[in-house]
C-alpha cells in the first residue's frame, strides 16, 4: 500500500471530483459542506460554474485534477468515460484511489479495476442508490467493494456521501448490487406506466391512478416479508412450499393481464414476459410450488 494511500481520513482532506452532472455536483456540495476542500473536472466548465460559485476549485485539465488529491471520485456515464478522461493523466495516477460511482457491468468494472492497479491506483466501486437530490441525506445509501484496507482507509470521507455499505473485495459486487436493484426499479417503474395506460383506456386520469398504484407497489415489501420470517430463506434452501400462492394461480393471474392488455390494445413486451416465466415452470411440473419458483427462468442452467 502506498503510503499516499492513507491521507485522506481527515475531514479536511482534499477531494477531486470528475464529472458534474447532477449526481457529481450533488456529490461535491456535500464535501464542501462537511469542510472537504473539493477540486471538480468536467468536459463542460459551464456545468462547474455552481459548485466552484460554493467554494470548489475547477482543475484546468484531468491531470490537474487528478494531483489535486489523493481521492478521486468519478460520477460519469459509463466506465469508457473513465478510459476517456484518464488516459491523459495516467501518469498521475500512481499512489492515488479511484472511487467509481459511475454505472456499467460488474465484468467492466472488474477489468477497470486491473487496469488502474497498473497505473499505481486503488481502486473502489460504488452504486448509489438515491437520485441526486437525496445524496449526503439520511435516506442515502451507497453500496462499496474493493480492497478491504482501501476501503477502510477512505470510509470516512465517503460517508457522508450516504450510509456506505461494503460488500467485499471483488470490485464487481458493488455494481451487480447496483444493477440488481436498478433491475427491481426499473421494472417497477414499467409496471407502473403499463398499468397507467390500462386504466387509462377508460378514462381515468393519470393523477386519479397514480397515488393507488403506489399504494400497491408500497405494500409489496410488506407482503413479502409477512410470508416469511426471513425473505430469502426458503429460496437459498431451494425450497417452495405452495400452501399461500402457487404458480398455477399467479400464471393464471399473468394470462388475464396479457389477454386484458391484448383487448385493450397495449404493448404486450412486459405482460408476456411475466407471463413467460410462469409458464415455464408450469410446463417444467412446478405448478403447485410457490411463485418463487419462477426463479428458476432467470437462472442460468447448470
Amino acid at each position: 500500500m502506498n503510503e499516499r494511500q492513507n491521507l485522506t481520513t481527515s475531514q479536511n482532506s482534499a477531494v477531486t471530483v470528475i464529472g458534474l452532472g447532477p449526481m457529481g455536483q450533488a456529490m461535491t456540495r456535500t464535501l464542501l459542506a462537511v469542510g472537504h476542500p473539493v477540486t471538480v473536472w468536467n468536459r463542460t466548465a459551464a456545468r462547474a460554474d455552481g459548485v466552484v460559485a460554493d467554494g470548489a476549485k475547477f482543475a484546468a485539465t484531468p491531470g490537474e485534477a487528478v494531483e489535486a488529491s489523493d481521492l478521486v471520485l468519478l460520477s460519469l456515464t459509463d466506465y469508457q468515460a473513465m478510459y476517456d478522461i484518464l488516459d491523459s493523466a495516467t501518469a498521475s495516477l500512481a499512489g492515488r484511489t479511484l472511487v467509481n460511482l459511475s454505472s456499467d457491468t460488474p465484468d467492466r468494472t472488474r477489468k477497470a479495476a486491473t487496469w488502474a492497479a497498473g497505473h499505481g491506483a486503488a481502486f473502489l466501486t460504488g452504486g448509489v442508490m438515491v437520485p441526486a437530490p437525496m445524496v449526503g441525506t439520511e435516506a442515502a445509501h451507497i453500496y462499496y467493494s474493493g480492497p478491504d484496507q482501501v476501503w477502510e482507509n477512505h470510509r470516512a470521507v465517503l460517508a457522508p456521501l450516504g450510509t456506505p455499505k461494503y460488500l467485499g473485495e471483488d470490485p464487481g459486487l458493488a455494481q451487480l448490487m447496483y444493477q440488481a436493484q436498478l433491475a427491481v426499479f426499473l421494472t417497477t417503474l414499467s409496471a407502473l406506466m403499463h398499468a397507467t395506460a390500462m386504466l387509462g383506456t377508460a378514462g381515468m386520469k393519470a393523477r386519479e391512478t397514480l397515488p393507488e398504484l403506489l399504494s400497491s407497489a408500497d405494500s409489496i415489501g410488506a407482503i413479502l416479508r409477512a410470508g416469511e420470517d426471513t425473505p430469502g430463506a426458503a429460496l437459498d434452501a431451494g425450497e417452495h412450499p405452495g400452501d399461500l400462492s402457487t404458480v398455477t394461480m399467479m400464471g393464471a393471474t399473468a394470462d388475464h393481464i396479457v389477454e386484458t392488455s391484448t383487448s385493450l390494445g397495449l404493448d404486450l413486451a412486459l405482460p408476456l414476459a411475466v407471463q413467460a416465466h410462469y409458464r415455464r415452470a408450469i410446463e417444467n411440473g412446478h405448478g403447485s410450488d410457490n411463485w418463487t419458483r419462477i426463479i428458476d427462468s432467470s437462472r442460468r442452467p447448470r
